[in-house]
């Protein structure tokens, strides 16, 4: 099993899936990574994968930290917001429930834990491919919130592909784009960025429309 700190890179960044459970964000981080779909069950407490990506000339490491939904795990993963230089808030097309919880949930959490101000965010409509048969967020919705919130935003699809691998890419290009998160990212110990505090046993190291508003 690979670790962090043996293939070399110019930046190491560290990227949050949060959202509530069964949005899809495991099925997301799947996808991007290892480049399949699977029905997973939901994470319990804080799981972790490893990519290598090259963008701009850069060859760079993203740890990306994939959230436990569940209320009764909020405690633990708060620690995970430290430290983040991206952030991709997901919602489920077809659950009002998970959208709406965006802002009466999820930006609350990353004002309140966030030590970065800079830090970037993405947001998500998953679960598009069911839109034909399920769609209760329209795309004007979403678009209309990230302008209201300043995020990045895109449709995706863990199922079918679409738009996940374009999802993290322009995240990483804006946090490139973004002096004060580059900063020392270079020289960062690996250690720094793994389970502060009392994690949960899933973290793993594994190597793997609009764009902007």
């Amino acid at each position: 099993m690979a670790g962090l700190g043996d293939v070399d890179f110019d930046n190491l960044f560290k990227i949050l899936l949060i959202g509530n459970s069964g949005v899809g964000k495991s099925s997301l981080l799947l996808r991007f990574t290892a480049g399949k779909f699977d029905d997973l069950s939901p994470t319990i407490g804080v799981d972790f994968k490893v990519k290598m990506l090259n963008l701009q000339g850069k060859r760079l490491k993203l740890t990306i930290w994939d959230t436990a939904g569940q209320e009764r795990f909020r405690t633990l993963t708060s620690s995970y917001y430290r430290g983040a230089q991206g952030i991709i808030l997901v919602y489920d097309v077809t659950r009002r429930a998970t959208f709406t919880d965006l802002s009466d949930v999820w930006l609350k959490e990353v004002d309140r834990y966030s030590t970065n101000k800079d830090c970037i965010m993405m947001l998500v409509g998953s679960k598009v491919d069911l839109e034909e048969s399920g769609r209760v967020v329209t795309k004007k919705e979403g678009i209309a919130f990230a302008r209201q919130h300043g995020c990045l935003f895109l449709e995706a699809s863990a199922k079918t592909s679409i738009n996940v691998q374009r999802c993290f890419d322009e995240l990483v290009h804006k946090i490139i784009d973004t002096p004060s998160l580059t900063a020392d990212t270079g020289k960062l110990k690996p250690t720094n960025l793994l389970r502060p505090d009392k994690a949960s046993d899933q973290g793993t190291s594994t190597p793997g429309g609009i764009c902007s508003c």
